[in-house]
């Protein structure tokens, strides 16, 4: 009897225990992180990794998602692609996640959006790109070409004159970033005079210049990406071309090149982004204060970090106006036009899943810093916003280019 007995309160407290164990797992939104934490695009993940927590971490203090606290399940993809596919699948099969943020290259976009969408669970992918990926369950918080590049390309020929020449990664960034210049060139009676997309792991660019001498553009579209291509720069510079020939980018200074360069290499190239540390609005300088509480005040806040910070947000926002976690839930009211004020100013979700914001226009100089050129306010991703309505056509689902 007493065996029995025994038996009988052994299962009634692990069911119990089984029951407790349950509950406090009711509590938990399990979200999950995939960045390049280590490898050769580490510049870049760490910060949006370091964004992701403190942002985390500031929903979680004002209560969490209707009471419930967000659990960061993260990866390192060592900046390798098929870590991307390996980690996105224990994620959602194992650790069961409710949204994705993830990725910084196109490449590792692209092979997270099937897997997302077979899983049909929200991602989000916070990194300036070339534009143009439609999916229902992709959302994307850093600018498109139709928001930075043609603001830049519009720019530089009023600026320096009608002559382009471009400079590029020889990946889907660079390459369809190039088409987008030959768009935007036409449209504001611009002409591309040359063009060369290199290799990530080249590093002497003598030929590229001496094409750049012959052909003698107004202004340089250079997009380098990693370590070695910013010798590009440096070598331009080496070679007296900056005196002659303007530069602009569209990604100069989203992983700090700013500062890797020298401050005579960096001087004077004009970039465009979403986000500069410097920009004046409460909402920075409550983020900033955070961030540096956290982390100290060594590094220079890139662009990515705000757009993972801002999704973050957006995600959660979404999730405590309806008060649930379910995908079609979040990606109803995320659709809805929702909003954010967020440190480069308000942002806005639109039917593309892209987001309206406001875009700067800044100088390098030679403290390694930019100064604001001009801030262009509550920009459309016009291109998108075009061709991929995910309200009206919820099963589109396409990779639009300017040549598709």
């Amino acid at each position: 009897m007493k065996n029995s007995c025994f038996r009988f309160l052994s299962k009634t407290f692990v069911i119990g225990a089984l029951i407790t164990v349950s509950t406090l797992q009711a509590k938990e939104v399990k979200i999950g992180a995939i960045f390049d934490l280590s490898g050769g695009l580490n510049v870049y993940g760490i910060q949006q990794s370091k964004a992701l927590h403190l942002a985390v971490e500031n929903i979680n203090n004002k209560g969490g998602l209707y009471g419930n606290k967000i659990r960061v399940i993260e990866y390192d993809s060592q900046s390798e692609l098929s870590k991307y596919t390996q980690f996105a699948n224990t994620l959602i099969r194992r650790d069961k996640i409710t949204a994705l943020f993830a990725g910084l290259t196109s490449s590792s976009r692209e092979a997270l959006r099937p897997l997302v969408r077979r899983a049909k669970i929200p991602y989000f992918y916070g990194s300036l790109y070339e534009g143009g990926a439609c999916d229902k369950y992709t959302f994307v918080t850093g600018s498109s070409a139709s928001q930075g590049m043609k603001n830049l390309i519009k720019w530089g020929i009023k600026e320096y004159g009608k002559r382009i020449y471009i400079m590029a990664p020889s990946y889907n960034f660079g390459t369809i970033s190039g088409h987008w210049v030959k768009e935007y060139a036409k449209e504001f009676g611009g002409k591309v005079v040359g063009e060369d997309y290199l290799s990530l792991t080249l590093s002497d660019f003598s030929p590229t210049i001496q094409k750049i001498q012959r052909a003698k553009p107004d202004f340089v579209v250079a997009l380098p990406v990693g370590t070695n291509q910013n010798g590009f720069l440096e070598q331009f510079t080496a070679a007296g071309l900056k005196s002659k020939i303007g530069v602009v980018s569209t990604n100069h200074g989203s992983g700090n090149q700013q500062i890797v360069l020298s401050p005579k290499a960096g001087n004077g190239i004009v970039a465009t982004s979403e986000y500069f540390e410097d920009i004046k609005n409460k909402e920075n300088d409550i983020f900033k204060a955070a961030w540096i509480k956290k982390y100290g005040d060594k590094e220079t806040i890139i662009p990515g970090a705000i757009n993972i910070w801002n999704a973050v947000h957006i995600w959660a926002k979404a999730a405590n106006n309806v008060k649930a976690t379910a995908s079609s839930e979040v990606i109803k009211e995320l659709e809805s036009g929702l909003s954010f004020d967020a440190p480069n100013g308000k942002v806005r979700m639109l039917a593309s899943h892209h987001l309206q914001q406001n875009i700067y226009l800044s100088r390098g100089n030679i403290n390694q810093k930019f100064d604001l050129i001009k801030e262009f306010k509550n920009v459309l991703p016009e291109f998108e916003d075009a061709k991929c309505n995910l309200i009206k056509y919820p099963k589109l689902v396409n990779h639009f280019t300017p040549i598709n």
